[in-house]
C-alpha cells in the first residue's frame, strides 16, 4: 500500500515527505492554529506529485483552508513541516515561497477591485521582462479577461473575478497552484466553467491543490483526494476511489454528521 491508498492516518508520526515517493509538495505531522492552545490542524499529512490535481474536502471547520494557508506561509505551524521540491520551506514568508514556485488564490478578497484587469495581472508578475508575454498568455487562457482588460476588477462578475484571481496567480509561472474554494458562491454553470479552467491549467503543466465545496465534482477530476475532519486525515486516495468508498459517501458526501474523533480507524 503506498502513501496515496485509502488508509487511516499513519501511526507513529511516520513521514509523509519520506513515504510519498517523488512528491512535489508534502506536509508531515502538521499542527497549526490561530489561537494559543487551540489546534485547527492536528497532525495533517498531505502529498501531491508533479502534474497532479489534489483536492481537500471535509466538513466546515475541518481545517481545509488552514492547511492551504499554512502550506503557503500565511500561518506558521506549531509542529511539523512543509516540503516543496525536496526543500523544507516551513516558516518561510509567502513571498519567499512564491519565488520557489508556488502561488495561492484565497477564497475572498482575491483581486484589487479598483485596478483594471491588466493592472491586476501586472501586480502578479515576478519577472518584469516577461510581464507582457505572460499577460498575453493569460488572455489566451482566459479570453474573457482579454475582452475586459481595461475594466475595473471590482465591477466584474464573481466568475470573472475568480478567473482574474487565478490568472494573476499564474503570472509568475508557478509549479504549484493552491486554490481555496475556487467555485464558492458561483452559479452552477459558472462552477463548471471554473473547474474546467482548473483542468486546463493542470493540463498545461501546473500541479494544482484545491479546497473545494463541490466535493463530488472536484474529486472526480482529481488524481489525489484527502478528507479532513477535526483537523486530522480521515480518508485519502485517488479522487474516483474516494467517490466509490461507501464510508466517504455516507459520512461526508451524503451530508451526514462529521466523523467521530474517537471512532474506530478508517480502513
Amino acid at each position: 500500500m503506498n502513501a496515496f491508498d485509502i488508509h487511516p492516518p499513519l501511526e507513529g508520526k511516520k513521514s509523509v515527505a519520506a513515504t510519498a515517493g517523488g512528491a512535489l509538495l508534502a506536509t508531515e505531522d502538521l499542527v497549526a492554529g490561530y489561537v494559543a492552545g487551540v489546534d485547527v490542524l492536528d497532525g495533517v499529512g498531505f502529498a501531491v506529485r508533479e502534474g497532479e490535481v489534489a483536492t481537500v474536502v471535509g466538513p466546515n471547520g475541518a481545517g481545509k483552508s488552514t492547511l492551504i494557508k499554512t502550506i503557503f506561509g500565511l500561518l506558521r505551524p506549531r509542529r511539523g513541516c512543509v516540503v516543496l521540491r525536496g526543500e523544507d520551506v516551513t516558516g518561510l514568508e509567502p513571498h519567499a515561497i512564491a519565488r520557489r514556485g508556488m502561488s495561492y488564490v484565497p477564497q475572498l478578497d482575491n483581486v484589487f477591485p479598483s485596478l483594471s484587469v491588466e493592472e491586476n495581472l501586472e501586480m502578479g508578475s515576478l519577472d518584469r521582462p516577461r510581464t507582457r508575454e505572460r499577460i498575453g498568455e493569460m488572455y489566451e487562457l482566459f479570453p474573457r479577461l482579454g475582452e475586459r482588460r481595461r475594466q475595473a476588477a471590482g465591477t466584474m462578475s464573481g466568475g470573472e473575478r475568480q478567473m482574474l484571481a487565478m490568472a494573476r496567480a499564474l503570472m509568475p509561472a508557478p509549479r504549484v497552484l493552491l486554490l481555496d474554494e475556487p467555485s464558492a458562491g458561483l452559479a452552477p454553470a459558472l462552477v463548471e466553467a471554473i473547474l474546467e479552467k482548473v483542468r486546463e491549467i493542470n493540463e498545461a503543466g501546473v500541479t494544482v491543490v484545491m479546497v473545494e465545496q463541490n466535493a463530488r465534482r472536484a474529486l472526480a477530476m482529481s488524481d489525489r483526494g484527502y478528507v479532513l475532519d477535526l483537523g486530522r486525515n480521515r480518508f485519502q486516495g485517488s479522487g474516483p476511489d474516494l467517490l466509490d468508498n461507501p464510508k466517504v459517501v455516507e459520512l461526508y458526501l451524503g451530508g451526514s454528521a462529521r466523523i467521530d474523533r474517537a471512532g474506530p480507524a478508517v480502513s
